[in-house]
């Protein structure tokens, strides 16, 4: 392997890759122009990396970090056992559903991009990865600055009215605009940057903030105060030299934390931060919970909470907040969902993968006091992102940043290590030449350009099917409709395609038809509520079936005394 050639497309593919991810959407030809899109560029970058560290690379990282690979095995572990022993279909667990796209295909390409980062090993590689965040941030701090002063120009089906940004959602922009600005401060605004560059980052970090504050979720000004905290307590250490100042200054965030936890449970003085958005995030807790407790050893699925929703949620659900109307297919919080997904097995090897990372930035700490501003930014972006996802959803846009820092500040330990720095295995002279001679026809970025192409392959399907779903809605031809209903790899079949056609013919009046795909849907997944709801109401279904369709709708509800949705 040539080392230099390999950091070389390392570094381009970490400036690019999550960047793309990121940015990346398909606007008009889609009917979701954010997750799919997404999972298809990330599916494209992962594999490319895990193309790249096949061979001695693996075997160094083996040497260096075998307990994290151990993990990472575990993990994937986890997601085989939750897919292969999941009620819901496969494809489902395959590629997600529709809307959030986190099913075995995203995640394994995260562990892909993690590994890949992990190959870092010049101090340029990960510095180039914050420019590619950076330059993430600059595009949707001017996209949402026009969306606010002109109005958006993307055709979003917005119900929110609030900025989107390139994520889709005012709580993702308004998450990732606080991770933008915690780094931009963490990695511009130190004394040895020109004045006239710390001026124009701390004016830039104004204007997002204020973008936040008009995107309306209060997950941007959580995520900005903890980075800025984390900022600081890295300045206050480097600065002051005795333990009792930062010591202090550790208890007073801690405090104020606690204080923010309290107050968006509307306990104490800043009470006044609560949003009624917590209450529908702690029945959604509880529900995904309750299917990893019930299924301790395999969990309901990847990407199946949306099926266990409405059996798994409390009581209080029904009769208070969200209400007995209201499902969710996400527990809006990753560590939750991770849980309902795969149980036991998954939730403890996830938890592993945090820790590692977690022990890695206290090495670094312990050997310096020194601001090292790609350390503090790659931590800032790694602790800011843990924190969102506690409180909500594992977007494929944000994720990624979750994932590719966790990799990067664990190389960032390897490469600091003293007994690492140029540490090079040295290579008799007669394996050298043999090396060269195959590096002629075997790059790194060759290896990287199939990797993509057989990642892109992997995790298309979801995007090629909304395509053609998308096109033969709009050609408004029910041959056309009918057409883009036949399962094939790259147009995997799923619960909400069913569901829409049954509902689309139905309110046309092909009610045969509509009656044909609602008795498929049922088939294809007994556990979609709404496929059933479906069947009963239909006026072709036989007594028969819609005592069948009653009964599942039961099982699927059991706690709701009124599963049909006739009271007001």
């Amino acid at each position: 392997m040539n080392s230099a050639k390999f950091e070389a497309t390392l570094l381009r593919l970490l400036l690019v890759g999550p960047a793309f991810v990121s940015l990346f959407l398909v606007i008009n030809s889609v009917s979701d122009p954010v997750n799919a899109p997404k999972m298809a560029a990330l599916g494209s970058l992962g594999f490319a990396l895990s193309a790249m560290v096949i061979g001695p690379s693996i075997k160094r990282s083996w040497t260096e970090s075998k307990y994290l690979l151990l993990t990472l095995s575990l993990f994937l572990l986890g997601m085989v056992n939750s897919v292969l022993n999941s009620d819901s279909p496969f494809s489902q667990n395959l590629y997600g559903v529709y809307g959030r796209n986190t099913g075995f295909v995203t995640y394994i390409s995260l562990i892909f991009v993690l590994i890949g980062a992990l190959q870092a090993r010049e101090i340029r590689t990960l510095k180039y990865l914050i420019y590619g965040l950076l330059f993430v941030g600059i595009i949707n701090f001017i996209y949402c600055g026009w969306a606010i002063l002109f109005g958006d120009f993307i055709p979003w089906n917005n119900p929110y009215r609030n900025i989107l940004g390139l994520f889709g959602n005012p709580d993702f922009i308004s998450a990732f605009l606080g991770m933008f600005i915690s780094s931009l401060v963490s990695f511009l605004v130190i004394p040895r940057n020109k004045i006239w560059v710390r001026c124009i980052a701390v004016l830039i970090s104004i204007v997002a903030f204020v973008e936040i504050v008009k995107s309306h979720a209060i997950q941007g000004i959580a995520v900005t105060a903890l980075g800025a905290g984390i900022v600081a307590f890295f300045i206050i250490r480097a600065k002051i030299k005795s333990n009792l100042g930062w010591l202090t200054y550790l208890v007073a965030a801690i405090s104020a934390g606690i204080l923010g936890i309290l107050g968006t449970l509307q306990i104490g003085p800043l009470s006044f931060i609560y949003k009624k958005s917590v209450s529908l995030r702690g029945s959604y807790w509880h529900a995904g919970i309750n299917m990893g407790n019930d299924h301790p050893f395999t969990g309901v699925g990847m990407d199946s909470y949306g099926d266990s929703y409405k059996a798994s949620r409390p009581a209080v659900a029904l009769i208070d907040t969200p209400g007995p109307k209201v499902i969710s297919n996400a527990a809006h919080n990753v560590f939750v969902d991770i849980f309902a997904y795969g149980g036991w097995p998954l939730f403890l090897s996830y938890i592993g993968i945090f820790v590692i990372v977690l022990v890695s930035i206290v090495r670094v700490l312990k050997r310096s006091r020194n601001f090292e501003p790609i350390f503090v930014t790659l931590t800032v972006i790694w602790a800011t992102y843990i924190v969102q996802s506690i409180i909500s959803i594992n977007q494929i846009g944000l994720a990624i940043w979750g994932w590719v820092t966790s990799g990067a500040l664990i190389a960032y330990e390897i490469m600091t290590r003293e007994s690492n720095f140029r540490a090079e295995v040295q290579i008799p002279n007669s394996k050298r030449k043999i090396g060269r001679k195959n590096e002629e026809f075997i790059t790194p970025s060759l290896t990287a350009g199939i990797g993509l192409l057989v990642g892109l392959f992997i995790a298309i399907p979801p995007l090629s099917a909304d395509l053609k779903w998308k096109s033969a809605l709009d050609s408004r031809d029910i041959k056309n409709v009918e057409a883009a209903m036949i399962p094939s790899y790259l147009n995997p079949a799923s619960s909400f395609k069913y569901g829409s056609v049954v509902s689309l013919l139905s309110e046309n009046g092909f009610n045969d038809a509509a009656y044909k795909y609602a008795k498929i849907a049922v088939v294809f997944n007994p556990d979609f509520s709404d496929a059933w709801r479906q069947l009963y109401s239909l006026p072709q279904s036989t007594a028969k079936e819609k005592n069948e369709a009653l009964q599942n709708i039961k099982r699927l509800d059991p706690n709701n005394p009124d599963p049909l949705g006739l009271k007001p």
